[in-house]
């Protein structure tokens, strides 16, 4: 509790800060709780591993973070937000800092080619630990290259940087396809849906702006409903293995609502949050770069979406003989409400969200 509480002090101060060092020091005091959160209670070697691999990818992203506000300290003698945003900078200096800012935040995002750790922390983290790193952490990273582009006012005219986005998102489709612990398969989803919304905050446009506030809001629900649904199937089967789960819709009919569910919003269900986060999205990004939307779409709707959803058929349908000698036992109403609810509040927020939008 005491390294959460530091994590949320950090993360208030990078929120309101003014100050460049300030603001620096409270982005770096975010990443020394969670390490220490993720190697103090580690219970294999790989858990170890995974601490010191997000502790070293952090630190990479931080030395082009210092280096963009290095720079802007000496370019104008100022450590102050609100009088460095009344300078003019020139397009290189602009794509310099861009570069530097998207690299700083993009270890933390994560986007590709800086992501490897992510899954490696989901997978040996706790759950409570993985909720928190990707509803908590990853939204700080995402505010703080926000207020950074925001504040300072970078345009970037750099567009080799969607290439980059692009090839994260197609990497992180492929991984989905033989990916046999549900851990691992439900850290790549979301790695996909941070490509996404980095594609979303780097455009510029205030139209896919706001795209990408309603699929935050989705990413940090449908992450977190989805590692909760792992860790009921973890604790009732003993295991996270593809390979050793199958039948739940025999043994456990709650679960298994729950997690068809699930799947249907991440398939982006009509009505729910993450069907308006989708529509918003591409009906603007395809007056930007229609050959680009296709390409996405292609990967976003089709493959991505196969991949996820014919991991999860085989856990839901099928009996196998191992299960069938010991019945599990299904969701407790506990449980099932906070499951519903998380539910329930997706579809709330997809219906105002599309009342606001008309």
């Amino acid at each position: 509790m005491f390294y959460c509480l530091s994590i949320l002090v950090a993360g208030y101060i990078l929120f309101f800060t003014d100050s460049l060092i300030l603001f620096f020091f409270a982005y770096e005091m975010l990443l020394i709780p969670s390490f220490f959160i993720l190697y103090k209670f580690a219970k294999t070697r790989r858990c170890v591993e995974a601490a010191y691999l997000m502790f070293f990818w952090t630190q990479f992203g931080a030395l082009f973070l210092i280096l963009a506000l290095l720079y802007l300290f000496f370019t104008c003698n100022s450590s102050q937000f609100s009088l460095i945003s009344y300078f003019y900078f020139s397009p290189f200096e602009v794509n310099f800092l861009f570069v530097c800012v998207l690299c700083g935040f993009g270890v933390k995002l994560p986007i590709w080619p800086f992501y490897g750790w992510l899954p490696k922390a989901h997978v040996e983290a706790s759950t409570n630990f993985s909720i928190f790193l990707s509803g908590v952490l990853v939204k700080f990273a995402f505010f703080g290259l926000l207020k950074m582009l925001l504040t300072i006012h970078l345009e970037p005219t750099f567009i080799y940087i969607y290439p980059f986005l692009v090839i994260g998102i197609v990497d992180a489709v492929f991984k989905l396809f033989y990916q046999i612990d549900l851990k691992k398969l439900v850290a790549y989803s979301t790695v996909v849906e941070m490509h996404w919304l980095t594609i979303c905050v780097v455009s510029g446009q205030s139209n896919l702006m706001l795209a990408s506030f309603c699929m935050m809001i989705a990413h940090a629900l449908l992450s977190t409903n989805s590692f909760l649904l792992v860790d009921a199937v973890a604790r009732r089967f003993k295991t996270r293995l593809l390979t050793e789960i199958s039948g739940i819709n025999f043994l456990c009919p709650k679960l298994f609502l729950m997690i068809l569910l699930n799947s249907l919003i991440f398939l982006g269900f009509p009505g729910s949050i993450f069907f308006v986060s989708e529509f918003l999205f591409f009906s603007f990004f395809f007056d930007l770069f229609p050959v680009l939307t296709l390409f996405i779409l292609f990967f976003l709707y089709l493959l991505g979406p196969t991949f996820f959803f014919r991991s999860w058929m085989n856990v839901m349908f099928g009996c196998s003989n191992t299960l069938s000698l010991r019945i599990p036992a299904d969701l407790t109403t506990r449980e099932f409400l906070v499951f519903a609810s998380i539910s329930t509040l997706m579809y709330w927020l997809g219906i105002s969200w599309q009342a606001l939008v008309i």
